[in-house]
């Protein structure tokens, strides 16, 4: 189920939008729930943090007394939810453009000036959600979630090739096909993280198994399907030419 946040300084209008959202997602049978609705950014922000996981964000821009204005919590919210749906309702239109040089990818940018709009942009985000949501879920693909920071990072499973010991302490990289990471972490908890899906191949590997393009049995190499080469031990060794085979 999808939380839904609101964030609105006007106690009238966030009134609104809680009743309409609360509404659309009983008639419509949306599996959403309205959560939290505040004109505090950091009650957001610490309810986002508590419980992290995808969810649904309508903001307003100005929040006049506040600490930091909708774009700055955007611009948190991204820290901790990376795929979550942020949609500004706000009275001032012209602000718009501010949603790309914040780099916040929202979803829309809906003003309160004409009431039967703004519900109906509002109708229109939640369809359109709902439909990102199902392709997501039909296509059934695992992620691995990683910390870095402040900032949380999904990288699809099958984009993944290997996990390798980095020469700092206590470190590993990730090694993906638009991604090098360099994270906190063990090998051994990642291969009991992972499952059968990943291969220790060397006390310092972890590979992802359907990535494997061949090995090369004379420097005792496992070559990937990008053309990186991982090492492996002699006791994997039969292992992994029964697999490719």
């Amino acid at each position: 189920m999808l939380p839904v946040y609101i964030c609105e300084d006007d106690a009238r209008v966030r009134t609104e939008l809680e009743s309409y959202l609360k509404k659309q997602i009983l008639i419509e049978g949306y599996d959403m729930k309205l959560t939290l609705s505040t004109r505090h950014p950091e009650e957001i922000i610490k309810t986002v943090k508590e419980t992290p996981g995808r969810g649904i964000y309508f903001l307003d821009v100005e929040l006049n007394g506040e600490s930091m204005d909708g774009f700055a919590l955007g611009q948190e919210i991204r820290r901790h939810d990376t795929r979550g749906f942020i949609i500004y309702v706000t009275a001032y239109k012209d602000l718009a453009f501010e949603t790309f040089r914040y780099h916040l990818e929202a979803l829309d940018y809906i003003t309160k000036e004409n009431p039967d709009k703004m519900f109906a942009g509002m109708s229109r985000c939640l369809h359109i959600i709902t439909d990102r949501m199902r392709e997501d879920s039909s296509e059934q693909r695992p992620y691995f979630t990683i910390k870095i920071m402040d900032v949380v990072k999904h990288i699809p499973i099958d984009e993944i090739l290997f996990f390798e010991t980095s020469s700092r302490s206590h470190r590993i990289v990730l090694h993906a096909d638009q991604d090098r990471i360099d994270f906190i972490g063990s090998i051994q908890e990642l291969e009991t993280t992972l499952g059968n899906r990943f291969i220790r191949s060397h006390r310092a590997y972890l590979i992802n198994a359907e990535r494997i393009s061949e090995l090369d049995l004379k420097h005792r190499q496992v070559i990937m399907d990008n053309g990186e080469r991982c090492l492996f031990s002699r006791n994997v060794k039969e292992n992994l030419v029964k697999y490719i085979s």
